[in-house]
């Protein structure tokens, strides 16, 4: 009878507590964010001849999404503290080194089934580019959404600060479109994120999942980019 081959794993610490408390405000505010949103562009239709108040209401859903997007805007301070003091929290892509692209591409094909493995890393180059993107989506969405909710109030500080999105996107409506399209962008993004991170978690215990509740990863193999840690 063959021996089992106990595979050793080291541990290494990645997230910083900052960054993983942002995280899920992230994840509750963009989903609470999009279902309001969805509500905001088309309302539900009730016909009634009485006053009535409904969890549909609309000045309700328009309070409930003004809020969260304050919420997630006064979590992005975790992020950024989180960055400054953690080198984990700043895996981002590492465009200037030509191996980057090379692995991206083995990465990608990896996840789509064409190739059997790739390296070890602590987040791999498709997760920073992915990433990266998400943060470039949030930023649009938070300059288009203040820009619609400050533009009845031009004079205001925050008119003066995101007025010159609706100049520059040519008219509020144009700000409202981009809006919309770029929050779907948002929720493809989590779709194939949650992919990704549940197939490293329970098919290659690469500790994805768990890593956003301990801030640490187990792995087997040498990561590639560990030295970014030192």
């Amino acid at each position: 009878m063959k021996a089992v081959r106990e595979v050793k794993r080291k541990e290494y610490y990645i997230f910083s507590p900052f960054l993983r408390i942002f995280h899920w405000i992230m994840v509750a505010m963009i989903t609470v964010l999009f279902f309001t949103g969805m509500l905001i562009t088309k309302p539900m239709n009730v016909t009634t001849t009485e006053p009535f108040f409904s969890i549909t209401s609309m000045d309700l859903v328009r309070d409930i999404h003004f809020v969260a997007a304050f919420i997630f805007c006064a979590a992005f301070i975790l992020r950024i503290y989180g960055f400054i003091i953690n080198k984990g929290d700043r895996l981002f892509p590492r465009f200037w080194e030509g191996h980057f692209y090379s692995e991206t591409v083995e990465v990608a094909l990896h996840y789509m089934l064409l190739k059997p493995h790739h390296a070890s890393f602590l987040r791999n180059p498709l997760a920073r580019m992915s990433y990266a993107g998400l943060y470039v989506l949030v930023a649009i969405e938070i300059l288009t959404g203040f820009a619609m909710y400050f533009m009845t109030e031009p004079a205001s500080i925050g008119g003066k600060l995101f007025g010159w999105v609706n100049v520059i996107l040519g008219s509020e409506m144009m700000t409202h479109i981009v809006h919309h399209y770029v929050a779907w962008f948002i929720i493809l993004f989590a779709i194939g994120h949650f992919y990704m991170v549940v197939r490293a978690e329970f098919m290659e215990g690469e500790s994805e999942v768990s890593s956003m509740f301990s801030g640490k990863k187990m792995l087997a193999h040498v990561p590639k980019d560990a030295n970014e840690l030192d």
